[in-house]
């Protein structure tokens, strides 16, 4: 079970949304990976089946160390003027650079 991770109504909508046009019993997965500017960055993708690591709730997909630096984070769904996106409000991160997409902890 994911804890300490709050998804908003609209990331949960969004995520049932994305999944229903995949294959019957698909998961949405979360990651941290190494990369980016800031060197991290988030990674949203599907996947057939939880891997042993993986924490699972419901539809979703996150290995127990993307897990630990998403700790205390909120992951919304927002639409802003420059498009529509998951956005992870993660109180451990220290910088994130200025297209927002990767961050450093």
């Amino acid at each position: 079970m994911i804890k300490e991770i709050k998804f908003t109504d609209k990331a949960i909508k969004q995520i049932n949304n994305l999944l229903s046009k995949k294959d019957k019993g698909s998961f949405f997965r979360i990651a941290i990976k190494g990369g980016g500017c800031s060197g991290f960055q988030y990674d949203f993708s599907y996947d057939l089946k939880p891997s042993e690591d993986d924490l699972v709730q419901n539809n979703i997909l996150i290995d127990k160390q993307s897990a630990d630096l998403l700790k205390g984070s909120e992951i919304d769904y927002v639409d802003e003027l420059i498009g529509e996106s998951f956005k992870i409000t993660n109180p451990q991160t220290k910088s994130s650079c200025g297209c927002g997409v990767s961050f450093s902890l």
